[in-house]
C-alpha cells in the first residue's frame, strides 16, 4: 500500500525543470555551454593531423584496396607526393573557404570532400596515362573503331561502295 502523495514523481516529471549536467557528456557539449566552459576548434587540423591523413593517403594509394583493383597501385615514393599535393591542395580551398561565420564542422567537410575527389581525380589520371601507354603499342587498324553518330554512319557507308 503506497501513498501516491509520498510516491516519486515519474522521471519525466522530474526533468522539466533544468536538469543537472551530466558527467559524461562529450567534450562537444560542454563546448556549447558558454564561456565558462570548454570549448575548443576543429579547423584547422593541427599539423599533427595534416600529417595523419597524408600517411593514410599514401597508405591508400600505395596498397591493394578497392580503389586499387580498378585503378591500380602507385609506388610509396609516387603515392607520398601525390598525397601531399592531394592533402596541400584540399586544405587550401577549404581554408579559402572558411569565413568567419562558418562552423568549423562545414569547413572540415569542405576538406574532407576535396581530398576524397583529388584522390578520384590522382588515379583515374595516372589509370588513363597507364592505359594509354600501353595503347601506344597497339596498331590502329586493331583498335576498335569509335561509334559513328547516327548522320555520319550512312555517308561512311555510301563513302565506301
Amino acid at each position: 500500500m503506497s501513498d501516491p502523495e509520498n510516491t516519486p514523481a515519474p522521471q519525466s516529471e522530474q526533468d522539466s525543470s533544468s536538469p543537472p549536467p551530466a558527467q559524461d557528456q562529450p567534450v562537444a557539449a560542454d563546448a556549447k555551454l558558454g564561456p565558462a566552459g570548454v570549448s575548443f576548434s576543429i579547423w584547422p587540423p593541427t599539423q599533427r593531423t595534416r600529417d595523419a591523413v597524408i600517411t593514410r593517403l599514401i597508405e591508400t594509394l600505395s596498397s591493394p584496396s578497392v580503389l586499387s583493383k580498378r585503378y591500380g597501385t602507385m609506388s610509396p615514393d609516387e603515392a607520398s607526393t601525390a598525397a601531399r599535393q592531394i592533402e596541400d591542395e584540399a586544405f587550401s580551398v577549404a581554408a579559402s573557404s572558411a569565413a568567419s561565420d562558418n562552423d568549423g564542422i562545414e569547413i572540415l567537410q569542405v576538406y574532407s570532400k576535396e581530398i576524397s575527389k583529388r584522390m578520384l581525380d590522382t588515379v583515374k589520371a595516372k589509370s588513363t596515362t597507364a592505359s594509354a601507354a600501353v595503347d601506344i603499342g597497339t596498331p590502329a587498324s586493331d583498335a576498335a573503331p569509335a561509334p559513328a553518330a547516327d548522320g555520319d554512319s550512312a555517308a561512311g557507308a555510301e563513302s565506301e561502295t
